[in-house]
């Protein structure tokens, strides 16, 4: 998904690989604060921590941990407005945005904790003679590796339903939102998870392989890159421990027609730029027929040329700086490449005169397969359009790149829509409507953008030990109904 900022994991990184936990306010380029990492020689010890945490956590009624992530959600409301804030100086995010990021959050927790519970009843299984059923039981200590792009949300994906289920969870949270990681921390604790069950870790990516390499951690889960999750995944397959990745997307946004232009139009401008497009299911392509791409491409191109770049802490901005200046200038980069390669700009094309990371709302056009904006992922408010002019070129365009995280595809004929949504490739689509999240739909990818799923009902059971208990020659029991008619 976007990308956690690091080198490949393991222990031939060197520390000099390791970048500081700081708050560097991108709006303004200037570090606020810093913090030490965690000792290396602590790593085992923290992870001891957490396991003795688990056994404690797993035996208490799943009623009761419920419970507690109900809390959780209770609180990430209650501090709202301290958490985005928060945000907004640590990553950029439009304060706006930011509290929509926490409210989200807050139905995550709130969905695990009504929902959770019914999700872990033990599942029967039809048998010829005997019983059999399938119990839902936790795993252990998971390790979750998050990025800086939504850094409540992804917590949240992961922390809801592993805390309904009884794991135990240590977060390495990206170097960048540190007091944002701790913030969370202390709200968890607040709300009544003990110690050890949840812990944040300011780690070194050096010492990522010793906690995998832990005997009592069953797991680990990525947000990020596709090489930090093919260093993960490596990691995770020689310790032989179940992985879950949710990695990088270059999601099309086909429009097949669009009887409603200026609608299509805003659905395709806030895809492209909300959270200044650093989003994992940002429409990043915008693949357009024949009959409307002039109108649609003109209409596009006008609300990005519109879009002014404006302090992150002002209600009012909607297009806030990248999270950093780095980020910055390797997105200006890809982009200086297209124009070089013949690309033509339609809108945008740089970076303002202002101090902080910020890059002007770009769309291009002309861009070929020699151009790194072609196949890469263009982690900013840069969308690149395509005209084609039947649907078998728009799903060949759709379907020639190396993610298949998310897609979107808009029509008035929904047949027509659906006819074309089942041959791209793409762990989710959408049709009227950008990509989105919604606690009960499940999220995740095929291909280089991951694999598992998060959310839903399907996120409570990618790290549980699904059981089975099989009773030979015991009678079935009677349905209700047959043993109370007879």
């Amino acid at each position: 998904m976007t990308t956690t900022e690091t080198v490949p994991v393991g222990k031939t990184a060197s520390t000099t690989g390791d970048r500081p936990y700081a708050t560097v306010n991108p709006a303004t380029g200037r570090t606020e604060k810093e913090f030490p990492f965690l000792d290396s020689e602590e790593v085992p010890g923290v992870v001891e921590k957490a396991h003795a945490a688990f056994q404690d956590w797993r035996r208490r009624p799943v009623e009761e941990r419920a419970a507690v992530v109900g809390r959780i959600g209770e609180l990430v409301t209650e501090r709202r407005d301290e958490l985005a804030a928060l945000i907004t100086r640590e990553m950029g995010k439009p304060v706006r945005e930011a509290a929509g990021e926490a409210m989200l959050v807050a139905g995550i927790f709130d969905y695990y904790a009504q929902n959770g519970p019914r999700f872990l009843e033990p599942r029967p299984i039809d048998v010829m003679d005997g019983e059999a059923v399938v119990v839902n039981e936790p795993t252990g200590v998971l390790l979750a590796i998050e990025p800086w792009n939504f850094p409540l949300y992804q917590v949240a994906r992961v922390a809801a339903p592993n805390l309904v289920l009884g794991n135990a969870i240590l977060l390495k949270h990206a170097e960048n939102n540190p007091q944002t990681a701790l913030a969370l921390e202390q709200l968890f604790h607040d709300a009544g998870v003990p110690e050890g069950v949840y812990t944040n870790l300011f780690l070194r990516i050096s010492d990522v392989e010793q906690v995998i390499a832990h005997p009592h951690v069953a797991g680990v889960t990525l947000t990020g890159s596709d090489r930090a999750g093919s260093a993960v995944a490596s990691l995770a397959g020689k310790y032989l421990k179940k992985s879950v990745l949710e990695l990088g997307g270059s999601d099309p946004f086909i429009v097949l027609d669009a009887p409603e232009v200026e609608k299509t139009v805003k659905a395709a401008a806030m895809s492209r730029t909300m959270n200044a497009g650093q989003a994992c299911i940002a429409a990043k392509r915008f693949i357009v027929m024949d009959d409307v791409y002039d109108e649609f491409v003109s209409g596009l191109a006008e609300v990005f040329s519109g879009l002014q770049p404006g302090d992150p802490s002002d209600p009012s901005t909607r297009l806030g700086p990248l999270s950093s200046e780095r980020a910055a200038a390797d997105l200006t980069a890809q982009v200086q490449d297209a124009i070089d390669k013949g690309a033509t700009v339609l809108a945008g094309g740089g970076r303002p005169d202002r101090e902080g990371a910020y890059v002007h709302a770009t769309l291009l056009a002309d861009v070929t397969p020699e151009m790194r904006a072609y196949r890469e992922e263009l982690f900013g408010p840069v969308g690149v359009v395509h005209r084609v002019s039947s649907e078998e070129e728009a799903v060949r365009l759709a379907n020639d790149t190396p993610y298949g995280l998310s897609a979107t595809v808009f029509s008035g004929d929904v047949e027509r829509a659906r006819r074309v949504a089942d041959q791209v490739d793409s762990g989710m689509v959408w049709i009227n409507s950008p990509s989105g999240t919604s606690p009960e739909l499940p999220f995740g990818g095929v291909k280089n953008s991951g694999y598992g799923r998060e959310l839903s009902e399907l996120g409570m059971f990618e790290f549980a030990n699904r059981r089975l208990v099989r009773v030979a020659g015991a009678k079935k029991s009677k349905p209700a109904d047959a043993a109370a008619a007879g």
